[in-house]
């Protein structure tokens, strides 16, 4: 039996709040990375795991164990940050000179480095990228999945995901020999 149609078992029995707690205990970590890896705030990450849960209670009970549950909360997930990432850009119309100089700033204060220059100037050259080939390009590199599960997360076919993180690595490599 899969892990999600141990879940769907749990939720048939009543026993929702189980299989909640149970999700939230296996996936919080991964999620937590997974959202962060889009660029986004130690505080902000936290906030969007916060609604990603509260979206994943919600939907619990209309979970059928169809998809499986990675893909599932990757979906969950992915959407939830994308739309952040959309309403962020929207609330705060900045410059792209005003914007690059917040990135940078943020990330010297971003606990989430060590002072490894290599490692600063690849996260902002990852948060120059439109909010889906960062996805793509977080999901493939750092998370090492396979373009079929990224499909099935994001809704997009294998070749458009390959063009996508094509594109997103050589943006990623110009931004980076210009400031090497």
């Amino acid at each position: 039996m899969t892990e999600g149609q141990e879940i769907v078992g749990l939720c048939r029995d009543g026993r929702s709040r189980e299989a909640f707690e149970r999700i939230v205990r296996t996936y919080s970590e991964r999620l937590y990375r997974h959202v962060r890896s889009f660029g986004c705030s130690h505080e902000d990450s936290d906030d969007l795991l916060q609604d990603i849960f509260i979206k994943v209670w919600n939907a619990l009970p209309s979970y059928r164990g169809e998809a499986q549950l990675f893909t599932w909360l990757w979906r969950i997930a992915t959407n939830e940050t994308l739309n952040f990432l959309k309403s962020r850009r929207f609330r705060f119309f900045l410059s792209s000179r005003t914007l690059d100089v917040r990135e940078e700033n943020r990330a010297d204060d971003d606990p989430w480095f060590d002072g490894d220059e290599a490692q600063k100037l690849l996260s902002l050259a990852l948060r120059k990228l439109p909010p889906k080939q960062r996805a793509v390009f977080s999901m493939r590199y750092f998370q090492d999945l396979s373009y079929a599960q990224i499909s099935g997360i994001m809704g997009v076919s294998v070749g458009a995901l390959k063009a996508s993180y094509h594109h997103a690595y050589m943006k990623i490599r110009a931004e980076l020999e210009n400031n090497m």
